[in-house]
């Protein structure tokens, strides 16, 4: 399932927080993807007075290690800005990647947007 723009990554504003909505599954096979639209992400964000993120995962099912590696480089920028981060609407079969990789204790993983949210802006 592909948006309209190609990108892998939705940005949206709300509140005190930036919403990432991930558009599609994360497969290694976007891995010059995952890095030209991750690398846009992150200017972003130095650019935003925003430090908190929340990672939407509603229109997906699957990441692989390009893309966890990425989050890991997205978190590590956002504690560098004293932000928080939280994934939300993840699929179970995410969830179980989050879990054996143990990111799921890095994160707040959220059953849904609003609870992500709430979980960043403490």
């Amino acid at each position: 399932m592909e948006n309209s723009s190609g990108r892998i990554f939705e940005i949206e504003q709300e509140g005190e927080a930036i919403v990432v909505v991930v558009s599609r599954d994360l497969r290694e096979l976007e891995y010059e993807r995952i890095e030209a639209d991750g690398s846009n992400l992150l200017e972003l964000l130095d650019g935003h007075s925003i430090k908190n993120v929340v990672l939407d995962f509603h229109k997906t099912d699957f990441c692989g290690s390009t893309a966890l590696g990425f989050f890991l480089k997205l978190w590590k920028r956002v504690r560098m800005r004293d932000g928080l981060m939280a994934f939300c609407n993840v699929s179970d079969h995410e969830r179980e990647i989050f879990q054996v990789t143990k990111l799921d204790q890095l994160w707040a993983i959220c059953s849904s947007r609003k609870e992500a949210l709430k979980a960043v802006t403490k």
